[in-house]
């Protein structure tokens, strides 16, 4: 029996029969086209090398490519019988942190003073990568936020879903600008599971720059709830422009003049003292050990997840499957084969042979 890590992966899967559509639409366009120069069979002795069959081949080993890919992706388990017996029950104890990930266009500048660093969201994703690292039995969830703010991951204990996550995590993820960090905590509150006796923790990374609501009233409200609000702040105090590629700058559309962002370190530290939390610098080098030894501080709770042995991966035979169908690729000729052009298999003359 088999089962996926990541079944809605397969709703890819409905792009083989767009793919092989488009095929056939290209060999309809094709023939109509060639029908206007005369008739295909007085036609096709004008082209010896063109063959009928191949590029179907061709079309075929590659929808096999593509099945197998979408297959290796969503990571396909085996289990022994209807109980799952590959997968064991593991008791763990731990607790419950909700990530709140700013995506404004803000993030885009450099996080420290030198315009040609780092961007505050690349730096964000390289810490909590490390966080995540270091986080072992926790539960996680992800909500990015600007203007608004979106549920990205739901708590899980799935960290290679986590990472996969962070790193498409785009500006292009919310489009209403602003950084509306009050409302981002609020949906991280109403995120968490229904479990009590469980320490449970926001983890909030921004420059700072709050301007859409009251965030340190809403971190207030967390800690009331028993929620530690924490606060990873990003960017330098001299500010940086916000490129927009190119080498162009965004630009106020009042002024004129290129728009200059800065870490709001006391907006940042007003958060986490709120939330009961703590504020770091995400450009020090112990910001994610500094945030891992304010969460050890919380009440662990033992709670059970399935977890599946490495023997019951099957993703290595398919990646050698994809290999072998990639190599074969290179060999399948969309023209016809040299040694093969003395028969005529779908002829109906006897033997099969000119």
């Amino acid at each position: 029996m088999i089962s996926f890590a990541y079944p809605y992966l397969l709703y890819l899967l409905l792009l083989l029969p767009i793919v092989a559509g488009l095929f056939l639409r290209m060999r309809y366009v094709r023939r109509r086209n060639l029908r206007k120069f005369g008739r295909l069979s007085e036609l096709s002795h004008l082209m010896p090398d063109v063959s009928r069959y191949m590029p179907a081949v061709k079309l075929v080993v590659s929808l096999l490519i593509l099945t197998v890919l979408i297959l290796l992706v969503a990571r396909p388990r085996a289990t022994s019988d209807i109980t799952d017996s590959s997968a064991e029950t593991v008791t763990s104890s731990g607790i419950e942190v909700m990530i709140c990930l700013d995506v404004s266009n803000s993030m885009l500048a450099s996080s420290t003073d030198d315009e040609g660093g780092v961007s505050r969201l690349q730096r964000a994703k390289f810490l909590l990568e490390k966080l995540i690292d270091r986080l072992g039995n926790d539960k996680i969830g992800l909500i990015v936020f600007a203007g608004d703010a979106y549920l990205q991951l739901p708590i899980t204990s799935d960290y290679i879903s986590a990472k996969m996550f962070v790193n498409t995590v785009s500006t292009d993820f919310v489009q209403t600008q602003g950084t509306a960090i009050g409302s981002a905590i609020n949906m991280a509150m109403n995120s968490f599971t229904a479990t009590e006796d469980i320490g449970k923790a926001i983890i909030v990374i921004t420059d700072g720059e709050n301007f859409e609501d009251d965030a340190v009233e809403m971190a207030k409200r967390a800690s009331q709830a028993g929620i530690q609000v924490d606060v990873i702040g990003l960017g330098g105090p001299r500010g940086a422009r916000i490129p927009e590629g190119g080498g162009k700058f965004m630009l106020n559309p009042s002024t004129g003049e290129p728009v200059v962002t800065r870490l709001d370190e006391a907006s940042a530290q007003q958060i986490a003292a709120a939330g009961k939390g703590i504020y770091v610098n995400g450009a020090t080098p112990s910001a994610s050990s500094s945030i891992e030894t304010k969460l050890s501080e919380l009440q662990q709770k033992e709670f059970e997840r399935r977890a599946f042995s490495p023997a019951s991966e099957q993703f290595p035979i398919l990646a050698w499957l994809a290999l072998i169908l990639l190599v074969a690729d290179i060999f399948v000729v969309t023209r016809k084969i040299s040694w093969l052009r003395g028969y005529k298999f779908f002829s109906k003359e006897e033997g099969g042979k000119k």
